[in-house]
């Protein structure tokens, strides 16, 4: 985090000790102040003790489980906008559905990269907590400042239009998550807005040409009948 500023306070919520410890520790490189319930009733405790600025919030917990923990902190005055990340071994969009109805403002699959994890938690405090961000975001070896809008990849100047800024900030504050067509729209260019679907694929063209100048390999996984993803990993 850059100098002079508060560290982001996380509360971990995971009954698996193994998980506990590589999540504090790629959490405190990463800049964050770190505690650890490792149960559902002492995490509404915990949040009770000490406000955190976020809540790393396991599905599957002892005696209170996940969903009911994010369900009463929404309930109370002082934690209903308390930022929540589900972590879930549940892949089905049912249950991803079923987490985010109940409050959540994201939610993360097991297995997980640390990486990944790390970016999600810094978008959901972007758009929640901006003081608490950084001002730039990177995946690999892409960064994006977001105070002067500038693009680079390797070092190199990326030059980019500006639907295809907030395309590429929309997928970098969710690496690897995939996202449909209609999806990127309403994020990207809003719900009021009429813009045909193919649209996207124009704009998601333009990206690919800035980005892999020079042979770079593609960010950009099309997944066939779903959408599109930042994900360097080739599928």
């Amino acid at each position: 985090m850059s100098g002079g500023s508060p560290r982001p306070f996380v509360l971990v919520v995971e009954d698996e000790q193994a998980l506990v410890e590589l999540l504090r520790y790629n959490l405190e490189q990463a800049g964050f102040r770190v505690a650890v319930a490792l149960d559902g009733e002492a995490a509404l405790a915990a949040v009770r003790d000490e406000l955190p600025d976020l809540v790393l919030l396991d599905w599957m917990l002892p005696l209170v489980s996940g969903i009911e923990v994010c369900r009463q902190l929404r309930r109370q005055a002082a934690t209903a906008n308390l930022p929540i990340i589900m972590l879930t071994a549940r892949g089905e969009e049912g249950d991803r559905v079923r987490g985010l109805d109940a409050g959540a403002d994201d939610y993360v699959a097991k297995p997980f990269s640390p990486a990944e994890l790390v970016a999600r938690i810094r978008a959901v405090l972007r758009r929640i907590r901006p003081a608490l961000a950084d001002a730039t975001l990177t995946y690999g070896d892409l960064v994006m400042d977001l105070v002067s809008h500038r693009v680079t990849r390797g070092g190199q100047p990326v030059h980019l239009g500006p639907t295809e800024f907030r395309l590429l900030r929309h997928f970098m504050e969710h690496p690897g998550r995939v996202f449909s067509r209609e999806q990127l729209l309403d994020a990207v260019w809003g719900r009021d807005v009429y813009v045909e679907a193919r649209t996207v694929d124009v704009h998601i063209r333009r990206l690919r040409l800035a980005l892999n100048v020079d042979d770079r390999p593609d960010l950009i996984r099309t997944v066939r009948a779903a959408g599109y993803a930042l994900d360097a990993t080739p599928g």
